[in-house]
């Protein structure tokens, strides 16, 4: 099966800053960047006022680009308890758009996506956003580092989505192997 034209989503979700982007994969490795953005809420709205403007983004976004799945960061924090808590209150928010519209959701750690993109998953924001520039053929880094981080979500979608489709089919109850035995 083919991957060329898969269009994926990334997302950094985030409360007060929430990267969006769209990618479309290209033959063998290459990918092709249709939209780059980041979406703000006010830190001193409601909770549930800053979930309301956090979905209306992501809903236009779909609407807008019809991606074929989503890719989002996991949240993963080991610091403020309420900042993990927002994050996944937005995480929520995201995954819900999706699933409304019966989107895939793929969910990658920060350090799978860092190793996908640049071989090293301890790379920090400012080499991740070279590598997605490079990558990507972009003429300026996205900005801020939100933008840059979606962009790289829905590229190392691009590139694992073969992998995970070679890896389901393997494990579900159909397949078999040639010899009528199943790996």
């Amino acid at each position: 099966m083919s991957y060329e034209g898969l269009r994926v989503m990334g997302i950094d979700p985030g409360l007060t800053r929430c990267g969006l982007s769209v990618a479309q994969a290209g033959r063998g490795r290459a990918v092709v960047p249709v939209a780059v953005g980041v979406v703000r809420t006010p830190a001193g709205a409601e909770l549930a006022e800053r979930l309301l403007r956090l979905s209306d983004a992501v809903n236009e976004w779909m609407d807008d680009y019809r991606p074929d799945v989503v890719a989002i960061e996991r949240v993963f924090e080991r610091g403020n308890v309420s900042t993990v808590m927002n994050t996944a209150h937005a995480v929520g928010v995201l995954m819900l758009a999706a699933a409304q519209r019966g989107i895939p959701v793929h969910m990658y750690t920060p350090s799978e996506v860092k190793k996908a993109i640049s071989g090293n998953g301890r790379a920090d924001k400012k080499q991740m956003t070279v590598m997605i520039t490079r990558i990507l053929g972009l003429s300026e880094p996205p900005k801020p580092a939100d933008a840059a981080d979606a962009l790289a979500l829905a590229v190392c979608h691009c590139w694992r989505a073969p992998l995970l489709a070679r890896t389901a089919e393997a494990l579900s109850p159909q397949s078999t192997h040639p010899e009528g035995v199943r790996p």
